[in-house]
């Protein structure tokens, strides 16, 4: 199990990142936001899960090990996968899925592209007495993107997540026209808080 990387940022994707590890580049398939604090030609840390199929060895990483082990404990329901652990990861962050397994909000889990009311049903029945409420460690703040190249890689990383290109496009535009200083993470966010009420 490979339970952590560290190295020099090779390059960045709109759902993945390489890690140079002892001469080494791992793909990393990590969330939106956990990409959006990495840059490139620097070094950073991730925590990180292997998972193995017949067919191909996948990481994931995490920008900390609270999330990771959530990812693993949302695998542990029948019908999630990886992928979709990880989508529900960049949906909704760790203290908001704890309070939403604990409390049994299915509006707030069915956000998740992918996730249907039996799901998100299925989800707190089985992971409501697995988690806690407790609040996580925080992230520091990402740097500031320019609009036009932020919008672009919003509106990819929302059809990345199952939603409609028009329906992400509309959500972004509404959050970008709303004021200035966004990060890539607080547009997402908002984005996907506007889609989830959509829903």
């Amino acid at each position: 199990m490979i339970s952590s990387v560290r190295g020099e940022i090779l390059s960045i994707g709109l759902d993945h990142v390489v890690i140079e590890v002892g001469g080494v580049g791992f793909a990393v398939q990590a969330t939106p936001a956990t990409l959006a604090t990495l840059r490139r030609g620097e070094e950073a840390m991730l925590h990180t899960a292997l998972v193995v199929r017949e067919d191909s060895l996948t990481l994931f990483g995490f920008a900390d090990a609270d999330a990771r082990e959530l990812f693993g404990l949302l695998q542990t329901v029948s019908g999630i996968g990886p992928r979709l652990a990880l989508a529900t990861l960049a949906v909704l962050d760790p203290d908001k899925l704890r309070s939403a397994l604990v409390e049994g909000n299915i509006t707030v889990l069915t956000q998740v592209p992918g996730i249907g009311r039996k799901g998100a049903e299925r989800l707190t029945l089985e992971l409501r007495d697995k988690v806690t409420a407790l609040a996580g460690p925080t992230d520091g703040s990402p740097a500031v993107v320019a609009p036009g190249a932020l919008r672009g890689e919003v509106v990819e990383a929302l059809a990345g997540l199952g939603f409609p290109a028009k329906q992400a496009e509309q959500a972004v535009d509404k959050v970008l026209g709303e004021g200035e200083g966004h990060t890539t993470s607080s547009v997402l966010r908002a984005a996907l808080a506007t889609l989830g009420r959509k829903r």
